[in-house]
C-alpha cells in the first residue's frame, strides 16, 4: 500500500555520541554523558493530545514536559483509577492549566476511547499492564488490556481521524519468554499492521522500545534505595552476569516526541542507550551493603534484546537511535537510507550483554542523579 509522502528528519550528534558498534577485540566503551533525544523536534502548541495510562510515571512526567515547553490546545490525561487522576490533579490542578483535561476510562472500552478522542490530533499509548509476575498470574487480564486495548486504540483513532499514534513497548517484547514481553509483542504488531487499515492518508501509527527506566515504579533502583532505608543488611540479586538497558524518564518522553516527528508510519524506534550490569547499579546505590543470589524469577531474562537478530534485515541505524521498518515499508526504507540512515548488518543483534556502550560509576551517578533530582 501506498505511504504518505513525509519528510523525515535525522539528528545529528556531536562526535562524542557518535555510534560505535559492539566489537569483541576492543574494550567496551565506557559513557558518562547520554543522549537527550531531543531532536528531532515536535511541535505540540496549539495541537490536541491524549495519553493513555497517563497517570502513571511516563505520564506524569510527559505532562511536566508539556506544561515546560509547549502551549498545546488540549492535553487529556486518560485512565482508570480516579484516585490516582485526584492525585495528579492536586500536582497539576486545571486552574493553573486550562488546557488539561482528567477522562476515566478504560483502554479495554472502545467506545469510551473514541469519546475521549474527539479532535485529538496525536495519541500516546502508555496504558498497559506492566508487571511480570501479576501477568503470569492473571494472563486474561494481561490479554485484555495490552492486546485487545490496542486493538481498541487502533479502531478508536481510526474512527477519530487522529494524526498520529505512537505506542510505548518494552525490550521484553523481543523474543519473549514472559506473557507480559509476549502481549507486548502481540500488541507491537497490531500498531504497525494498523498502517495497513489507515491508508495512504490516514493515521500513521509507530512504536517506541526501550528499556529499564530509572525512577520509575516497580524499578529496581526504588527497590534497593528502600531497603537501604529499611535497614536491610544485604540486596537480593537475582543473578551477577545480569544486565539491563536503562533509560531516563526525560530520556523517554523526549525520545517518544522526537519518534512521533519522524515517523511515517509502521516503525519500531529503538534508542542507544548505555547498559550496565544489575551488581554495578547495586554497588553504586547502596555500596556498602552486601549482595545475596537469589537466583532469576520465572519469567525473567539473564540478558535484555531490543532488537533480534531476525529483524536486523529491517533495521536501519542512524545517530542516536535504530528504526525497526515495516516489512511492507518499502517506500519508508528508501527514504531512511536517501536521508542517511544505514543499513545494520545482517544477523546484527542489539542486546544488553554485547551492547557497545556501558555506564561506568561516573555515568551512573550522573544518571541517577538527574532521573531523582
Amino acid at each position: 500500500m501506498a505511504q504518505r509522502a513525509a519528510k523525515i528528519y535525522l539528528p545529528t550528534r556531536a562526535e562524542p555520541d557518535k555510534p560505535v558498534r559492539a566489537d569483541p577485540g576492543k574494550p567496551t566503551p565506557l559513557m558518562t554523558s547520554l543522549r537527550d533525544f531531543t531532536q528531532p523536534w515536535f511541535d505540540l502548541n496549539d495541537k490536541s493530545v491524549l495519553v493513555t495510562g497517563g497517570t502513571g510515571s511516563f505520564g506524569k512526567h510527559f505532562v511536566q514536559t508539556v506544561i515546560d515547553r509547549y502551549k498545546p490546545r488540549r492535553l487529556v490525561i486518560f485512565s482508570r483509577d480516579e484516585l490516582k487522576q485526584y492525585e495528579m490533579q492536586q500536582l497539576f490542578p486545571m486552574e493553573r492549566h486550562p488546557f488539561l483535561r482528567y477522562f476515566i476510562g478504560d483502554v479495554r472500552d472502545r467506545d469510551r476511547l473514541e469519546l475521549a478522542m474527539r479532535d485529538i490530533d496525536y495519541v500516546i499509548h502508555a496504558a498497559a499492564l506492566k508487571q511480570v509476575t501479576t501477568a503470569e498470574y492473571n494472563p486474561f487480564e494481561c490479554i485484555r488490556t495490552n492486546v485487545f486495548g490496542a486493538e481498541n486504540v487502533v479502531y478508536a483513532a481510526l474512527r477519530r481521524n487522529v494524526r498520529k499514534v505512537i505506542a510505548l513497548s518494552t525490550d521484553k517484547a523481543a523474543n519473549p519468554v514472559n506473557l507480559y514481553g509476549a502481549s507486548k509483542l502481540a500488541s507491537d504488531k497490531i500498531f504497525v499492521a494498523a498502517n495497513n487499515l489507515a491508508g495512504a492518508d490516514g493515521t500513521r501509527f509507530a512504536v517506541v522500545r526501550y528499556g529499564n527506566v530509572f525512577g520509575s515504579r516497580g524499578s529496581v533502583v526504588p527497590f534497593f534505595k528502600k531497603l537501604a532505608e529499611d535497614g536491610a543488611d544485604s540486596l537480593p540479586i537475582t543473578d551477577p552476569r545480569m544486565t539491563r538497558f536503562w533509560i531516563t524518564l526525560s530520556q523517554g518522553v523526549n525520545f517518544v516526541l522526537s519518534s512521533m516527528e519522524m515517523t511515517r508510519g509502521g516503525e519500531i524506534f529503538v534508542p542507544k542507550i548505555p547498559s550496565t550490569t544489575i551488581t554495578e547499579l547495586a554497588s553504586l546505590i547502596c555500596p556498602k551493603l552486601a549482595q545475596e543470589t537469589v537466583g532469576i524469577r520465572p519469567g525473567e531474562k539473564l540478558h535484555e534484546t531490543m532488537i533480534p537478530a531476525d529483524d536486523s534485515r529491517w533495521t536501519v541505524e542512524i545517530d542516536d537511535r535504530f528504526v525497526i521498518l515495516a516489512s511492507f515499508a518499502a517506500a519508508a526504507r528508501e527514504a531512511y537510507l536517501n536521508r542517511g540512515a544505514r543499513p545494520v548488518p545482517e544477523g546484527f543483534a542489539y542486546s544488553s550483554d554485547s551492547n557497545s556502550e556501558r555506564l561506568d560509576a561516573r555515568g551512573l551517578q550522573r544518571v541517577l542523579a538527574q532521573a531523582f533530582a
